[in-house]
């Protein structure tokens, strides 16, 4: 009996082709930082042969793709933080985000080999980058630091382009192309994988697919099936018992679930440990031999118990899908309270991955 994370490489090659007929002009970054969203970074790189570049979090996972024998160009999002992560950055041959002071005065002391490098702007998520309205002066600095590859990128990342009815997104795009005009540039990246499907004005040199290459909508309230994107990662199990319960019996821990008639139970051997979101609701579906049925009573550790009423033949050794293949995994994060990005780097390695092709 094995709990199983099944990837399919061929549907996160399609999600890639996806992003890339949306912006046909454009090159991608293909993001797979947090060991690509819970999927595998390393098996997720070498399949996407697509990708004209990779996207990472931590100088750790540059590091690993490179001794992967990844030879494809890697941008490190978040940048150094050390003359010894620059050094690293410098041996591995990694392209960098700058975003604050203390990094770009690195630079400007080392004496190493110059390195590629991508300013990051805050257009208004107000999270990481450098203003607007510092950005002259960091320009005529980047011209005269001996440790920079010219001409420079910049590049700016959306806050609430999950919403396409939210004009912030518009005006980012402009803030980050009104910070430009003073400046001397090679390319810019703007759009991440809400951008790619849903803000055209965001499309640029270098686009950065992340969710989306997973088979996730990066829109609320919207489904991957809506912008033709498949599920690349299948989670599933097992029933492990089936038994009959009484009206009235409260199920689980706290027995917070009372049946309300007499009813089949089924006990999957799945839950917080492997990943499942503990805070799912009673209701939230799961697949039961490809029918829908419900999650009833909380989430404990290694189980979680559904109601069979709409599988009353179901068996010990029944399959169950928690998501996945035919069932969004962004119905189940809502049913949650929380996002499919949460569910997919949420499971845990006790779960066997097998990947398939």
């Amino acid at each position: 009996m094995t709990t199983k994370a099944v990837i399919d490489l061929s549907a996160c090659r399609h999600n890639l082709s996806v992003a890339k007929q949306a912006a046909p002009d454009s090159k991608c970054i293909a993001i797979i930082k947090a060991n690509a969203y819970g999927h595998g970074m390393v098996q997720i790189a070498k399949s996407l042969t697509d990708a004209d570049a990779f996207g990472v979090a931590r100088i750790e996972e540059a590091v690993t793709l490179r001794e992967a024998d990844i030879t494809k160009p890697i941008l490190l999002l978040e940048g150094f933080f050390s003359e010894e992560e620059l050094n690293i950055v410098r041996k591995h041959k990694i392209d960098t985000v700058i975003h604050n002071e203390s990094q770009l005065q690195l630079l400007e002391q080392s004496r190493g080999e110059a390195v590629s490098v991508i300013i990051k702007i805050d257009s208004g998520m107000h999270r990481l980058g450098f203003s607007p309205k510092e950005l002259k002066n960091i320009s005529q600095r980047l011209e005269k630091c001996a440790g920079i590859n010219k001409p420079v990128k910049f590049m700016t990342h959306f806050s609430n382009a999950d919403d396409k009815h939210d004009e912030k997104t518009l005006k980012q795009i402009d803030v980050f192309f009104q910070s430009l005009d003073d400046v001397s540039y090679d390319e810019i990246s703007i759009a991440n994988s809400a951008g790619i499907l849903g803000w055209p004005q965001s499309h640029a040199n270098w686009n950065r697919p992340g969710i989306m290459l997973y088979g996730v909508s990066p829109f609320i309230n919207a489904k991957a099936e809506d912008h033709n994107l498949k599920p690349v990662m299948t989670l599933s199990s097992q029933l492990i018992s089936v038994k009959p319960v009484k009206k009235g019996d409260a199920i689980g821990y706290g027995g917070t679930y009372v049946c309300e008639k007499d009813m089949i139970v089924g006990i999957v051997a799945i839950g917080y440990g492997d990943g499942y979101p503990r805070h799912a609701k009673t209701g939230s579906p799961v697949l039961v031999n490809g029918k829908r049925c419900s999650l009833v009573g909380r989430v404990s550790m290694d189980m979680i118990c559904v109601d069979l009423s709409e599988q009353p033949d179901a068996n010990v050794n029944d399959p169950v899908i928690l998501w996945g293949k035919g069932l969004a995994i962004e119905e189940v994060a809502e049913s949650a309270d929380t996002i499919a990005y949460e569910l997919l780097c949420g499971v845990t390695n006790r779960v066997e991955f097998k990947y398939i092709d």
